[in-house]
This record gives C-alpha cells, sequence and structure tokens, in this order.
C-alpha cells in the first residue's frame, strides 16, 4: 500500500470525522470545539464524541482503528464508545435519533476523488 494511497484515506477518514462530529453537535447543540477537545469536557461533549465516534463506525463503515486515527484516540476508546451507544439503542426514541444520524451521514454525498477545491463554488 502506497504512502500517497494511505494520506488519501487517512484524510478521507478525518473528513467523516468532521461530518459526523458536526452532524451530532447540530443534534445536540454543542460546538464542535467542544466535542473534539483532547480533553474529556462536559458529559454532554464526551456523549457527543461518542455518538460521532459511533456513527464513523457504524455508518461510516470505517473500521475501530481507523476511527481511532481520525479522533486521535485509542482503539480501546472506539470500542468502548460504541458498545456505551449500541446499549441506548433499545430506546426506540434514541434508536430512532441514532438512525436520523446514521442516514443524514450517509445521505452526505462524497467528493469525488479527482476534484479539486473549487468544485464546491457555483
Amino acid at each position: 500500500m502506497s504512502s500517497e494511497w494511505r494520506g488519501r484515506r487517512r484524510d478521507g477518514d478525518e473528513a467523516l470525522a468532521r461530518l459526523a462530529v458536526s452532524l451530532v453537535g447540530y443534534a445536540v447543540r454543542i460546538p464542535v470545539e467542544d466535542i473534539v477537545s483532547s480533553t474529556r469536557g462536559s458529559a454532554m461533549a464526551a456523549f457527543a464524541r461518542q455518538v460521532a465516534m459511533y456513527l464513523c463506525h457504524v455508518g461510516g463503515g470505517l473500521s475501530l482503528s481507523r476511527v481511532a486515527d481520525a479522533f486521535g484516540r485509542d482503539r480501546s476508546t472506539i470500542a468502548y464508545a460504541c458498545h456505551l451507544v449500541e446499549d441506548r439503542r433499545d430506546d426506540p426514541h434514541f434508536d430512532d435519533w441514532i438512525c436520523a444520524l446514521e442516514q443524514a451521514l450517509r445521505a452526505t454525498p462524497a467528493q469525488p476523488a479527482h476534484a479539486s477545491s473549487d468544485m464546491a463554488q457555483p
């Protein structure tokens, strides 16, 4: 595997993580900066980060290791977050909320690999 390919994959993983964090931040009304903080932060910020990690793994299809790299966390932290979120899915309201976030994440079109930065401008 070439280093250029690994770099593009890592960039894509980080972009997916930013998208997941933005979606969750919007949904729970917490600033993105609080969610991605290197410290635990408030309980709500930690919860939002756990949901974003879960979305990257389940909704985005990234391995636990790739999510860990994208978030700058340990793989076991991602596994713990996924277990916490999965355990809460027994609650129908929470499950509906997570499903809506997963759908929003999956519905966001990815930028083609060959696209330039000026493609997003009208």
